[in-house]
Order: structure tokens, then C-alpha cells, then sequence
């Protein structure tokens, strides 16, 4: 039986304050119930630092170079037929409940292939149809007009995400505080959960053998961080009682441009605390939802015939290496994130924790082999491969292109951040195995840094002169990647520059990167 497919995204959840993952405070008791019931993947990297690449590498199975969504502004090429597309046209009936205006409200064509696409983020939510047989003329009359109204106002919405004048303006003083309230900016987990267990249990408008393909982006643990008070006083009790501490995060709440520019020097450990405890009292109150969401299935027998895939699309900087937000680094605080498979068929075994390093650009490949949807190269790589015989051999890529509207802002209003956090510049990253290699700049001679990432999960410790010939054999990849893997910048076909050329190139079509 074709089962049902479940894609929540838990956005900018960092995979280090998950228990189930070795956090030592107690943030995810239903997570680490659905972990001991699924296949944990270990190291899991997500292909990009930010919202648009990272979900749109899930939604077509490739790196950001390969399909260029890199900006705010970008558009999917119409030559992509994206996940979503494809499961509809194999005879899924398509939902995605998002809480992301970046996914929901902008037109970047990340929509495309949802029969049904429920907005719960800005200044006009999309909401389920509640008044099912009883409808009047007044009814579709004013659903309709909604209709309209929203259209008019997502339309402006768009236009304030992709101009960097209207960008600036939002962020001014007068206009956060009712963006983060009137505009909804973090949408409604709770009720976007509950439409999404409502579609999924009682398949209103749905047969009961078309199965359902449900996307759910949740934004609880982004910022601002606002958690119920009964997490507040369990996660972050000091910041309830430090006036001082307070007052930080009031300010901090309120500062979006200090959301993602860099520091200028390291954060008083006050107000890094004061940080850490809300961020995870905003990861357990959302625990607290996805648990109640994964009962209802449960209860209603639907979760033993379903997909379920529960991955973030990055993490967060909280004042790591002067670092805030998820603009510009590919350190492990915003791209290994957590990745959880629960198997109704068995292809991925109950109670598995995986160690091999994978890229969540799979989930792609995952979700259509599931289906039976996938062609042959396509069921190559999907998660499902044993550790063994896993086509990544344990060497995944990252690439971090910061949004041009951050950079804009703080070119702008803070030049000498971009300057000494190279903002500008690109960076990409390569995993083998235990290390992790990331490169700033085009350049070789440009910033290199060598990590062990297990033995040194913060990256504190740069091995890039402690073991150069790991470093010229992982640059050497890393240089082949990006000529011949991404069309950004693509070649009429492959030369070599020397023997170590050639037998990366192999390499890369052997993995399935190149044709």
C-alpha cells in the first residue's frame, strides 16, 4: 500500500539542544520517543545556512549551485519539476502547512505542485475551508473577497522580500514591532499541526486509499523568542529574575538587524545564558506540540502508515564564534542538523542510529522511492541505503551564499562587520568522513579550515596546518564540485588540471553528482 508522506521541517532547530541527540537538559521528550521508534541519522548536513537553498535542495535533491536558489529574490528555474509536482502527478494529494512566509507568502515557485498550500504566517493567513456542506452565497462571497484582499497583500508582502529599500524600511523602529505581531511573522504551529493531523486522520475532500504527501515548516525556534512562561521558568528562570538579562532580550527581540550581523566582540556570558535558556524553551514548547500532532496519529492507527521525516533546515548562531543568526557561516551550530525517518515498510530500521555522514538533499530521493515515484538513479540515493553500501561513501557538500538583502543591510549600516567577517564572500564546505574542510572565498589562498567533527563538534581547533595533505586531497574535491557540479557556472565539459583532477572527477561521477 502506497503510504502517506509526512515532511516536517522544524526550522532553525539546532540539532545540539535535542536530548535524543546528547543534550543534557531534558528539551524533547516526544522527539526522543519518536527517535527510539525511527532511524536517527547522526550527521546529517544540510546543503545550505539559510531557508530558501536548504528547502529547496529537498524539494529537487540538488545542491544550491545546481539549482540557483541562493536568494531571496531567486525564482525556481521552470526546467525543475520539484517534489511536490511530482508526487501529484504520481496521484498524491499535495498539503503543505507553513509557517515561513519565505515558503508561504513570497513567489518563488517553491509552491509549485501543492494542491493545497495553507499559509499561517502574515498580515493574511490562508486557512482551512470550516464550513463544509452549509455554504451560502455570502459565504463564497466573502471567501472570495479574502481571497482577493490576500492576494493584494501577499503580492506586497512579496515585494518587501525582494527589494532591499522596502527590506531596510521594515526593519526601522516603527515597523518591527508590528511585522512580529500584526504580520504574524512565526505564523501558528499549533494550528497549523492540528490541520495538517486533520487532514491526515480524516481525509476531508480526500479518498481513503489516495494517499497524502504533507509538507510542515514550524518557526517556533526562530527568532524572536517569546516561550509560554511554564518553559521559561523550567529552561530560563534567571532570566525571570535578572532585570538586566531582561532588558537584553527585550532589546534583542526587537533588533532584527542584530538577528544576523555579526559581533563585534564575544557576548557577556549574562546574556549568552539568557540566550541559550529561551532558545530552549522555545525547542520544548514545540516538542510539547509535535508530540501532541504525533498522538493523534498514533491514536488514529494513520502514523503506522506514514512517511514520517523529521528534519530541520538549519540551525542557529546564539553568539558562537561573534556569530548571531544563520546568514553567513557553515559551521556546524547552522548546518548539521538533526534528521529523523520513521519507516512504515521497514526500508530503514526502528531504534537505528546512523553514523555515516548524508546529505539532506536525500530526502528528496527518499520521499520519491517511498512513493515508487523514483527512477533508478533517483532510488540510488535514498536514505534507505545501508550504512555500507551508502552511495555518499561519507563525503557530502555545503554551500553558504549569504542573501543579498542581509548583505545589503549591513553593507549599509554596518560596512566593517562585512569586511572582517568576510560577509561578501562565499563559502562551501566538504565532508569526509571525520573532517570537514570549509573554504572562504574563491580562492585557495583564501581562508581554509579543517575540522574534526567528531572528535571537535564545535570546531574549535582549525587542523588546516596539522594535516595540509588532508587538506589538498579534500580542497582538491571540493574544487571539482564546485566546477562540475553546479550550473551556475558550468563548463561545456570536463578537462583536468592534473592525475588528482581526473580521479576526483571519477569520483564525482561515481557518486552520482555528475553524469
Amino acid at each position: 500500500m502506497t503510504p502517506d508522506i509526512v515532511l516536517l521541517i522544524l526550522d532553525t532547530q539546532r540539532v545540539d539542544r535535542l536530548s535524543c541527540y546528547g543534550y543534557p537538559l531534558e528539551t524533547t521528550p516526544h522527539l526522543d520517543e519518536l527517535a527510539a521508534d525511527a532511524t536517527l541519522f547522526r550527521h546529517a548536513v544540510s546543503t545550505a545556512q539559510w531557508t530558501i537553498p536548504s528547502h529547496t535542495s529537498m524539494f529537487t535533491g540538488l545542491y544550491p549551485s545546481a539549482h540557483t536558489m541562493l536568494h531571496a529574490f531567486s525564482v525556481l528555474p521552470a526546467t525543475l519539476v520539484p517534489l511536490a509536482q511530482r508526487l501529484r502527478d504520481g496521484g498524491y494529494f499535495t498539503a503543505a502547512f507553513c509557517n515561513n512566509p519565505l515558503l508561504g507568502v513570497v513567489n518563488n515557485g517553491l509552491q509549485r505542485g501543492f494542491t493545497s498550500f495553507l499559509n499561517y504566517g502574515g498580515l493574511m493567513a490562508s486557512r482551512p475551508n470550516q464550513t463544509g456542506d452549509h455554504q451560502r452565497f455570502f459565504d463564497r462571497y466573502r471567501r472570495h473577497f479574502k481571497r482577493v484582499v490576500a492576494s493584494a497583500l501577499n503580492g506586497m508582502q512579496d515585494a518587501f522580500a525582494r527589494s532591499d529599500h522596502l527590506l531596510d524600511f521594515s526593519f526601522s523602529p516603527i515597523m518591527v514591532p508590528l511585522w512580529q505581531t500584526v504580520l504574524r511573522f512565526k505564523g501558528n504551529a499549533a494550528k497549523s499541526l492540528n490541520d495538517a493531523a486533520h487532514l491526515l486522520i480524516n481525509r476531508q475532500g480526500v479518498g481513503e486509499d489516495h494517499p497524502i504527501f504533507s509538507f510542515i515548516n514550524l518557526m517556533e525556534t526562530h527568532m524572536p523568542y517569546h516561550p509560554p512562561e511554564r518553559y521559561l521558568s523550567r529552561f530560563a528562570s534567571h532570566v525571570q529574575h535578572d532585570k538586566d538579562a531582561r532588558r537584553f532580550l527585550n532589546r534583542f527581540n526587537g533588533d532584527v538587524f542584530g538577528w544576523l550581523a555579526p559581533l563585534s566582540a564575544n557576548l557577556a556570558e549574562k546574556y549568552k545564558a539568557a540566550l541559550d535558556g529561551v532558545y530552549d524553551a522555545e525547542v520544548a514548547y514545540e516538542d510539547e506540540l509535535v508530540g501532541a500532532f504525533l498522538q493523534k496519529l498514533r491514536a488514529s492507527g494513520r502514523l503506522d502508515r506514514t512517511l514520517l521525516i523529521v528534519c530541520a533546515d538549519h540551525g542557529e548562531h546564539l553568539g558562537e564564534k561573534q556569530m548571531m543568526g544563520h546568514s553567513f557561516s557553515l559551521y556546524n551550530e547552522l548546518v548539521h542538523v538533526p534528521l529523523l525517518i520513521r519507516d512504515p515498510d521497514g526500508d530503514l530500521a526502528r531504534g537505528k542510529v546512523r553514523e555515516n555522514v548524508v546529505s539532506t538533499r536525500r530526502i528528496f530521493h527518499t520521499i520519491l522511492t517511498a512513493a515508487g515515484l523514483a527512477t533508478g538513479a533517483e532510488r540510488g540515493l535514498t536514505l534507505a541505503q545501508s550504512a555500507d553500501s551508502d552511495p555518499d561513501r561519507n563525503i557530502v557538500f555545503a554551500e553558504g551564499v549569504t542573501p543579498q538583502n542581509a548583505l545589503t543591510l549591513l553593507e549599509k549600516h554596518r560596512p566593517e562587520l562585512v569586511r572582517a567577517g568576510n560577509c561578501d564572500k562565499v563559502r562551501r564546505a566538504i565532508w569526509q568522513e571525520h573532517k570537514k574542510l570549509i573554504q572562504v572565498g574563491e580562492d585557495y589562498e583564501d581562508l581554509l579550515e579543517l575540522y574534526d567533527v567528531v572528535a571537535d563538534p564545535y570546531e574549535k581547533e582549525n587542523l588546516r596546518d596539522v594535516l595540509p595533505e588532508q587538506v589538498r586531497s579534500m580542497h582538491a574535491s571540493l574544487r571539482a564540485f564546485v566546477r562540475h557540479v553546479g550550473v551556475s557556472t558550468p563548463e561545456p565539459e570536463f578537462t583536468t588540471d592534473s592525475e588528482d583532477d581526473e580521479q576526483v572527477y571519477r569520483r564525482l561521477r561515481d557518486l552520482g553528482y555528475l553524469e
